[in-house]
C-alpha cells in the first residue's frame, strides 16, 4: 500500500521492471492496469481487479472517498471506509498496488478552482438527482489517470488501461467522453455488473439495506429483466410496464426509469412504445429503497447482434 503519488510511481516503476526490459530495444512492452474505486470493496470490485490482472502486467487499485462527488455531506460522512478489508480483497483479487492517498495528497489547495465539466453527459439522470456530482467525480479520475499512467514513472511507452463498471453506466459514459475530448493516453475497460444470485447489482451501498428493502430492492432488476426479455423477442419495450412494476412495490420510491442511446444518454423516440425493438439501447433506473439511493442499469439488444 501506497500513500503518496511519489510513492506510487516509484512502485509502478519497481513492477513494471521486474515484469519485462522496459525500454529496451526488442523488449516485448510491459502494460499497466488502473482500478479507480471508493473503496468498501465487494466481488463487483474484485472482478474489475481481476479483469485487469488478466489483461495486465502490473496492476493499481486506487482507494479514495471523493467528497466533491457527494452532493450530501452527510452521505459522505457515513460512506463506509475499510480500507485494510479493502487491501486484503484487492491483494486477493491479483492487485500489485494499492494506492490510497489522504485527501491533501489529492487536493493539495483544498477544493479545486479549476474542474473539468461533465457537460450535457451529466446534467441529466444522476447529474439532476444529484448536482455537481459528475463534476466532483471528473476532478478525481482526471487525476487519477494522470496518477498512474504507466509512461510518467518509466517515460517509455506502456500499454495503459483503466477498469470501470458498468454498473455506473452514466459515469462510464462521462469517463470515456473525458478520454476522447482530452486525449488521455489510456483505453478505458468497461466491465459488466456482477449480480448477487437473486438479481440485485452489487453495491457499497447494499449493506445499508434493511432485509425488507433488500427484499424490495429485487423489483428494480426485474424491471431491467423484463425490458431485456421484451428487446431480445423484438417486441415493443412499452417501459411504462415497468414503472408500474417499480411502483407496485410500497418501500421503492422511483426516481427515474429511462430507456437511453448507450453513447449519448438521449432517450430513444423510438423501438419503445408500438414498434417492435431494434437495434442496441440501455435501460436505466434509480431509486431510494428506504434510505437508501440504488442504481441499475441493462444493456438491452434485439436478439441479432
Amino acid at each position: 500500500m501506497v500513500r503518496t503519488v511519489a510513492e506510487l510511481k516509484t512502485a509502478s516503476r519497481k513492477l513494471l521492471e521486474a515484469a519485462g526490459r522496459v525500454g529496451e530495444e526488442g523488449a516485448e512492452p510491459v502494460s499497466l492496469g488502473l482500478v479507480p474505486t471508493m473503496g468498501a470493496l465487494h466481488s463487483g470490485h474484485a472482478t474489475l481487479i481481476r479483469q485487469a490482472r488478466a489483461e495486465n502486467d502490473v496492476v493499481v487499485v486506487t482507494v479514495f472517498v471523493n467528497r466533491l462527488q457527494f452532493d450530501d455531506p452527510a452521505d459522505y460522512e457515513r460512506y463506509p471506509r475499510t480500507l485494510d478489508a479493502d487491501a486484503a480483497l484487492a491483494g486477493e483479487a491479483g492487485a500489485d498496488v494499492v494506492f490510497a492517498p489522504e485527501e491533501h495528497e489529492v487536493y493539495p489547495d483544498g477544493t479545486p478552482r479549476v474542474l473539468v465539466s461533465a457537460g450535457d453527459l451529466g446534467a441529466r439522470f444522476e447529474g439532476r438527482s444529484r448536482p455537481g456530482h459528475f463534476d466532483g467525480m471528473l476532478a478525481v479520475v482526471a487525476k487519477l489517470l494522470h496518477y498512474g499512467n504507466p509512461e510518467a514513472a518509466t517515460a517509455v511507452p506502456t500499454p495503459y488501461r483503466a477498469y470501470f463498471g458498468q454498473k455506473d453506466a452514466q459515469q462510464l459514459a462521462i469517463v470515456q467522453r473525458l478520454v476522447k475530448d482530452l486525449a488521455y493516453p489510456v483505453e478505458i475497460r468497461p466491465v459488466p455488473i456482477v449480480r448477487a444470485e437473486d438479481g440485485l447489482a452489487l453495491s457499497s451501498r447494499n449493506q445499508f439495506l434493511t432485509d425488507e428493502d433488500r427484499e424490495a430492492a429485487l423489483v428494480l432488476s426485474r424491471a431491467l429483466f423484463l425490458m431485456k426479455e421484451r428487446a431480445e423477442s423484438r417486441l415493443p419495450l412499452q417501459p411504462d410496464d415497468a414503472v408500474a412494476l417499480i411502483a407496485s412495490e410500497p418501500r421503492v420510491e422511483l426516481d427515474y426509469f429511462e430507456i437511453v442511446d448507450p453513447e449519448t444518454l438521449q432517450v430513444l423516440a423510438f423501438n419503445c412504445q408500438d414498434t417492435p425493438f431494434t437495434g442496441t439501447a440501455l435501460a436505466l433506473v434509480a431509486a431510494r429503497v428506504g434510505s437508501v439511493r440504488l442504481i441499475d442499469n441493462m444493456p438491452l439488444t434485439d436478439g441479432v447482434r
